[in-house]
């Protein structure tokens, strides 16, 4: 498989393809402008310019599949592997394209309750024309639209496993504004919406903390809470406290908001959140290497994710993967350098195949550590260059510790891989 070693001259958001160009371009040692003279002769026509090999280089081209035989030819590579990297670049471009469509249309769709002017077809049409409407007439929300906001409020916790945070934020906020207009008027649905309200302004929180906006993030973990007192529904307290837990500083308050949402979240129906909050209170254990504490809550996380379906429970749990436990696991067993951490590893790359799971970020850092500590450099380099992939793809907190740490268990020999991943990081 070709790898890519991007140098400082890369852009944080450049795509993996167009590092692996450039990659090639520095390896031969060639300027842009020799490059598209060493393309040119391998084509026999001059059909390149140095600023097509720049566009190639920035992500604002994909070559074409003519093109790639010839780059191939100039760079020593066979043309399969090259053919294989591109068509990936295609589909990334693709997915991102619909992305933002996607985002416009949710733009044109979303009505702001507030002053907002809905005709006749568009009440009758959408559940926020039906609700504004509702609004101007002072009448109480029906079911169906308080259905929908509710539906809303999960489908975002879901679409969290496939946005970045700054695309995913403006989304967020506009449906807890669009629920808190409405709860005056809530009536019997006040209580579902109320704790469709509170899981809205968690996800807010998590992604204000993502986007380094931390004072924000705490204000709306405290509103989830208040939420959750309000409604007597402690999982949603649970829930604000564990994503608090990823962002605090003091490692001992970590562990207390971890205890006291383990609590939350005691009984039927919550195995899968019960599983996370458990593993994420061995990951905070480990690192204070408490061993002690960290596999016994461990192993209380293994067993509430026996009984646990990620599927069904609340959406808030949808990442709560068999991927993301073997994430957890490996997390804490390197942290401790547990002798099981490199029958884990194995075990998790085996379940986790060719593809790459929703969350995968995460996933593929911890394997990525895991390999590389256990001493299996080969694989875990491997890992690390689909962990880049997937950190390009969507960036993120959690992402950017990883591949500090990933980057700091290099080989030498692999100092370029390396300097990308602080990239990331910074």
């Amino acid at each position: 498989m070709i790898g890519f070693r991007p140098r400082t001259e890369v852009t944080l958001m450049a795509d993996p393809f167009a590092l692996l160009l450039l990659h090639l371009r520095k390896k031969a040692g060639r300027s842009q402008e020799q490059q598209a003279d060493a393309v040119n002769a391998a084509s026999g026509r001059v059909t390149v310019t140095r600023r097509e090999i720049s566009r190639y280089e920035q992500s604002e081209t994909i070559p074409t599949n003519h093109t790639l035989g010839h780059i191939a030819v100039a760079c020593g590579v066979p043309y399969e592997e090259l053919l294989r990297e591109a068509k990936a670049a295609r589909t990334r471009r693709a997915q991102a394209r619909r992305r933002v469509e996607q985002d416009e249309e949710d733009m044109k769709r979303r009505t702001v309750l507030e002053g907002a002017v809905v005709g006749v077809s568009a009440a009758a049409a959408e559940p926020w024309g039906r609700l504004a409407a509702a609004l101007r007439r002072g009448t109480k929300v029906d079911e169906p639209s308080a259905k929908a906001l509710i539906d809303r409020a999960a489908d975002l916790h879901i679409q969290e496993l496939g946005l970045s945070a700054r695309l995913l934020q403006h989304k967020v906020e506009s449906h807890l504004d669009a629920i808190t207009a409405v709860l005056p008027r809530a009536g019997e649905h006040e209580r579902a919406l109320t704790i469709a309200a509170g899981e809205t302004a968690a996800l807010a929180g998590w992604v204000a903390w993502d986007l380094g906006e931390h004072t924000k993030a705490n204000a709306y973990y405290k509103v989830t809470s208040e939420c959750a007192s309000s409604t007597g529904h402690p999982p949603l307290r649970a829930l604000a406290l564990t994503y608090a837990s990823y962002g605090s500083h003091a490692p001992q308050r970590k562990l207390g908001l971890l205890r006291q949402a383990a609590q939350d979240v005691r009984g039927r129906g919550n195995a899968a959140a019960a599983a996370w909050i458990h593993g994420r209170y061995a990951e905070e254990a480990a690192l204070l290497d408490n061993a002690t504490d960290a596999l016994q809550a461990l192993d209380r996380a293994r067993f509430a994710y026996d009984f646990a379906d990620h599927t069904s429970e609340q959406a808030w749990v949808r990442f709560v993967t068999p991927y993301r436990m073997d994430s957890l696991t490996l997390s804490v067993y390197s942290q401790l350098r547990r002798s099981e951490l490199a029958v884990t590893a194995n075990d998790a790359i085996a379940r986790l195949g060719n593809g790459l799971p929703d969350g995968g970020v995460v996933v593929l850092g911890d394997l990525a550590v895991a390999l590389l500590r256990g001493g299996n450099v080969d694989q875990g380099l491997d890992v690390t260059r689909k962990f880049a992939t997937s950190a390009h793809a969507k960036p993120n907190t959690m992402g950017k510790e990883r591949a500090r740490a990933i980057a700091s268990l290099l080989p030498v020999a692999d100092r370029d891989l390396a300097h990308h991943l602080r990239q990331l990081a910074a």
